[in-house]
């Protein structure tokens, strides 16, 4: 498993996997791209030891992958193995091929060993990230190497679950009651205001009758 998490790191440059994964390969990762910096410098010792570790296979270069999906699988076979057998290690045309394919131990040496040639350890980073795996709920990380400047793609903040949304709907359910219930009070208050007040009716002035009989009299 170590051996293919390797390879697959080396061919597309990161790999998504659990966290404890991402942390036994890493130290792996380290030491095979030191020994690629030796295999570079012309020891075959450490080409050697990266052939024991890792062992070898062929790939196609991503930017030929959509045109070796639509050749028949004679022409598949050529395109990764030479007349002789011998797998094709370097990727380029060869004969009437407008692409070969190129080995995992050919990358490793060539290309990322002279990408790290003037840096001493720490050619690979562990991101965490925040998701967590479906199923088990296992910590995933990437792990890839540095100066790869895509993106990891998933540092975002995770999606809430059922229970956060179902409680987020109830709180904004309350706070909208709790508005009607304020502008319906203010309403009422402002109506109170705005209502004139009935003023009572003025009394008249009690006077004394005249006294009929008096006056007779």
């Amino acid at each position: 498993m170590q051996r293919n998490m390797a390879q697959s790191l080396i061919q597309h440059g990161q790999i998504r996997t659990t966290l404890e994964k991402a942390k036994d390969l890493r130290p792996f990762m380290e030491r095979l791209v030191t020994l690629a910096r030796s295999a570079r410098r012309g020891s075959i010792t450490a080409r050697r030891q990266i052939h024991k570790l890792i062992s070898d296979r062929s790939f196609i270069p991503e930017g030929h992958q959509s045109d070796y999906e639509d050749l028949s699988l004679t022409k598949r076979r050529k395109t990764l193995r030479a007349p002789g057998g011998r797998r094709y290690r370097n990727g380029k045309p060869s004969g009437t091929l407008k692409f070969t394919g190129e080995s995992i131990t050919h990358k490793l040496i060539n290309t990322l060993a002279e990408q790290y040639s003037d840096r001493a350890g720490g050619y690979t980073r562990l991101i965490r990230l925040a998701k967590r795996r479906l199923g088990d709920g296992g910590r995933q990380a990437i792990l890839q190497f540095v100066g790869s400047e895509e993106s990891p793609g998933s540092l975002t903040k995770p999606g809430k679950s059922s229970r956060q949304l179902k409680a987020d709907s109830r709180y904004a359910l309350a706070v909208s009651l709790a508005k009607q219930r304020r502008s319906g009070r203010g309403s009422d208050e402002a109506a109170g205001q705005s209502a004139p007040k009935e003023s009572a009716a003025p009394q008249a002035p009690a006077t004394d009758a005249p006294d009929s009989e008096a006056g007779s009299e």
